[in-house]
């Protein structure tokens, strides 16, 4: 699929889906967006920017960030850093009070369907 056919995928405001980061490049398909496709079982949504707090809590419950891992081209997160977040991960972080801050216009349209069923929603991101 050619770049003119692709489809865009728009953030929680209904507006094209803003770059999360490049620098570590983030997205479970590796473009920098939190975009998500059938095959993202993780559901890489959230555009967060990471908390030494986060990042601590993440790595307490078997989901290290923190460590660089060079055979999955991962250089480890560190605080400030952007990144795509499992939604059920983010949602477990709000509920133990270490949520990382919310990228708004990094994060994607299809997260609101998802906090649904948590009985969240928008105001919960912010």
């Amino acid at each position: 699929m050619n770049k003119e056919s692709r489809q865009f995928q728009f953030n929680v405001y209904d507006e094209r889906l803003d770059v999360c980061s490049e620098s570590p490049m983030t997205g479970f398909t590796r473009n920098g967006k939190c975009e998500t496709s059938a095959i993202d079982l993780g559901t890489h949504l959230i555009c967060a920017t990471v908390t030494e707090k986060f990042l601590e809590y993440t790595k307490s419950v078997g989901n290290d960030l923190s460590t660089p891992r060079p055979m999955y081209q991962f250089p480890g997160l560190k605080p400030g850093d952007n990144w795509c977040l499992c939604v059920n991960r983010w949602v477990e972080a709000q509920k133990a009070g270490v949520a990382p801050p919310v990228v708004l216009r990094a994060t994607n349209k299809k997260v609101l369907n998802y906090l649904e069923k948590f009985r969240m929603g928008l105001d919960n991101l912010k």
